[in-house]
């Protein structure tokens, strides 16, 4: 129990020096910072959620309400700020774009699948559960500092070769999660494939290209930023940092790798496949798995 409250302290904590470095520079809303107040959005929409998510053993709402944050949380700081430059009218498109067609995707899914075998265990444990709920607030924010910082900053910058390269990198990180995204659905819809991996489309050049894009795409976002940052509010860069830290070495990659062992180890194609596909980074110069 001890370790899963220390965890929550360490989340909130960090969140608050981020909110507060991300608040320097940051337009005001009866004297109080509109980072500020937006870095509390996605906290309070989780902690809700986490109560009839306990009480029904649900969680089935969990990337939709992560989903509803992101927007919200745009929603707050369009309604807060006096004045939305093109930078930040377009950064928050951006987010909610991305927001709204990873969450409606990942929430379809788990009603179809039944339930998220990630949570199987942890949703019986009050306070490992409850963690669950803070770092999705804790994510939907981090995530999105750079970007947050941008929409509500004080300064504001003509459209510049950041803002187009940020675009830029945005689309094709985009591109390539929903790309490899609707490539693994249909590979799943095929009976032939219930107890095969993917090793076709994208997943051929990387065996996470979903987790490549969603990187990339936050780099889009926090390029876009740059031009506007001033001060403490450098610190929110670390956006694309903790999305690459949480996809590779926590809840992502980790997870997804070792339930591929447990269910493919030793199965010689797919240590073929793993031996000759990179983890993340798309290689087109591999040998022929066929």
């Amino acid at each position: 129990m001890l370790k899963p409250i220390i965890a929550i302290i360490v989340a909130v904590t960090l969140s608050m020096l981020i909110a507060i470095a991300g608040s320097n520079n940051s337009a005001l809303f009866d004297g109080m910072p509109i980072f500020m107040l937006c870095a509390s959005v996605g906290f309070v929409l989780h902690w809700l959620g986490f109560i009839p998510a306990y009480l029904f053993q649900t969680e089935h709402y969990f990337d939709l309400i992560g989903s509803i944050s992101y927007v919200a949380t745009v929603a707050l700081a369009f309604l807060l700020v006096p004045s939305f430059d093109a930078r930040g009218l377009v950064v928050a498109t951006l987010i909610c774009v991305w927001a709204i067609r990873l969450g409606s995707f990942l929430f379809i899914r788990v009603k179809k699948a039944g339930q998220d075998r990630r949570f199987t265990l942890i949703k019986t444990r009050f306070f490992r559960f409850l963690l669950t709920w803070t770092l999705g607030g804790t994510w939907v924010f981090i995530t999105m500092a750079a970007g947050l910082a941008a929409m509500t900053s004080q300064t504001q910058a003509e459209i510049d070769a950041f803002f187009m390269i940020g675009v830029a990198l945005w689309v094709v990180g985009f591109s390539i999660e929903v790309i490899a995204d609707r490539q693994k659905t249909a590979f799943r819809k095929n009976p032939d494939n219930a107890e095969k991996f993917i090793s076709s489309g994208l997943w051929s050049v990387s065996r996470h290209p979903n987790y490549f894009g969603e990187i990339i795409l936050w780099i889009g976002i926090a390029v876009i930023a740059l031009p506007v940052l001033a001060g403490w509010q450098w610190v929110t860069l670390v956006s694309p940092i903790f999305v690459s830290f949480l996809l590779l070495k926590v809840s992502g990659v980790p997870m997804l790798e070792n339930n591929a062992e447990s269910r493919w180890g030793n199965d010689p194609a797919f240590r073929k496949y793993k031996e000759n596909t990179p983890t993340l980074i798309p290689y087109f110069g591999k040998p022929d798995l066929g």
